[in-house]
């Protein structure tokens, strides 16, 4: 099991790793998280929703996802309110319970996964989430001490060295845990990385005589990158490329913006949309809310100008949604009522309690390839006569285009070099080299992480 002292600290990273080395073995090997709280979500061949990383960690492990590695997802739809995903499919009941009381409905599904991938795989690598040293969380815990205590999972505890205080993280989590969980811990990883290790000394050494575990590795910053797991990445982010994707306070799927590379960058204000040359509006976990930050920032207005000016403007799943004329919320799924649109669109849209999730294979009239994506939303969308059909799906339209203003329900699209060159192509940009696919990329770091680790005491911990 792969924990962490603090969110964002390389679980997904080292756990998509360890799944790559294990499976370059030879042994069937499973990814597993109890618990995900993100908006960053993919769809299997079932129809079931489950986070990105473990996902991407299926893909190191060269097996397909499935619900049962990530039994229990948590998207945020606002600062006190949450979607809970249940083995893949939205749970309206649990949804509504407070925190606390959601434990005893959820750990049974998680323990019941687990086991099942056990008995399954020769191997399985665990993933936390956040900190086990939150204390406060401790007696709801599903996701971190709990898991490892339940199958006996030797943990190895890594910090971001980056941030600063990687010792103190380490002597304070080793601290806060009780003495059955202290007995767990394999060893200490420091990641993120950046100099000559050789100055670490006589740190290491120094936290092993105060807690009796090794450090067991020292990875290096690595810049190869991999889909993220949630908004955390978000952060500060901002870049100087010229596709301006708008960082919405509710934002679903930002990985899918990868592929753009340094092409793209993030943007909060109008006035970062002054020198945009694409203008792009991502999915969005709560459309009607984050339709209304728009107008508030002053980026409504903003989008709308530049569009009238000819820059492209792309509005994915709940970008989709707010380009349209309106957006109905009959049933509450988003707390009621109904907002105008952007108006970009001749689009419709009335959000209903049922959700689409689901793998899709569309063709696109623009380029003439067929492309593979996903869709996960709810509501359904009623186009008028001047919203022109571009992607076609299996039960009909999935896209829709008038002038330099398109919107499409599907997701993933742009890892497709067809419809990520169309896009830079309209917004005059030359496109860049098709980046290394993700099966290279997790091969690579598994190869960098080899090398920064003791790799046979964590092989022998299998």
């Amino acid at each position: 099991m792969v924990q962490g002292c603090t969110s964002h600290a390389g679980k997904s990273y080292l756990a998509a790793a360890l799944c790559r080395l294990l499976a370059d073995e030879g042994l069937r090997v499973a990814p597993f998280k109890a618990q995900n709280m993100s908006n960053n979500a993919g769809v299997t061949e079932a129809g079931r929703e489950l986070g990105r990383a473990q996902i991407v960690q299926a893909a190191a492990a060269r097996i397909a996802p499935e619900a049962r590695m990530n039994p229990v997802l948590i998207k945020p739809e606002a600062d006190t309110r949450s979607q809970v995903v249940v083995l893949g499919e939205a749970d309206l009941a649990i949804s509504r319970l407070p925190w606390r009381e959601r434990r005893p409905r959820l750990w049974p599904v998680v323990r019941s996964s687990l086991h099942s991938l056990l008995d399954d795989f020769d191997v399985v690598v665990i993933e936390g989430a956040g900190s086990p040293a939150e204390i406060n969380l401790r007696d709801g815990d599903i996701v971190n001490m709990a898991v490892a205590l339940d199958v006996g999972a030797p943990v190895l505890l890594c910090c971001d060295i980056d941030r600063g205080g990687a010792f103190a993280h380490l002597l304070g989590t080793w601290h806060c845990l009780a003495e059955a969980e202290r007995k767990l811990l394999a060893g200490f990883l420091l990641n993120r990385f950046r100099g000559d290790a050789s100055l670490l000394a006589p740190g290491p050494a120094w936290l092993e005589e105060r807690t009796g575990v090794p450090t067991l590795g020292v990875v290096p910053w690595l810049d190869i990158p991999l889909p993220e797991e949630d908004g955390v990445a978000l952060q500060g982010a901002g870049g100087e490329g010229r596709v301006a994707i708008v960082a919405l306070p509710r934002i679903a799927n930002l990985d899918e913006f990868a592929p753009l590379g340094g092409h793209m960058r993030w943007v909060r204000t109008p006035a970062e949309l002054e020198s945009a040359a694409a203008i792009v509006i991502p999915g969005s976990k709560s459309t009607l809310a984050d339709l209304e930050w728009l107008r508030t920032t002053g980026l409504a207005g903003a989008i709308a100008r530049r569009a009238a000016a000819g820059v492209p403007v792309l509005g994915i799943c709940g970008g989709l949604q707010m380009l349209g004329q309106a957006v109905r919320d009959p049933l509450g799924v988003e707390g009621g009522g109904e907002a105008a649109g952007l108006g970009l669109l001749d689009l419709v849209t009335e959000l209903q309690a049922g959700k689409t999730t689901r793998l899709v294979r569309v063709a696109d009239s623009e380029t003439g390839a067929r492309l593979d994506g996903y869709e996960i939303h709810h509501g359904a969308t009623a186009a008028g006569a001047t919203a022109t059909p571009t992607l076609s799906g299996p039960d009909g339209p999935l896209g829709w285009r008038t002038g330099n203003v398109r919107a499409s329900y599907v997701h993933g699209l742009l890892e497709h070099a067809a419809y990520r060159d169309a896009l830079l192509a309209r917004a005059g940009i030359e496109p860049a080299a098709t980046p290394a696919g993700l099966d290279a990329r997790l091969s690579a770091i598994a190869e960098r992480v080899r090398e920064a680790v003791d790799w046979p005491r964590i092989r022998a911990l299998v």
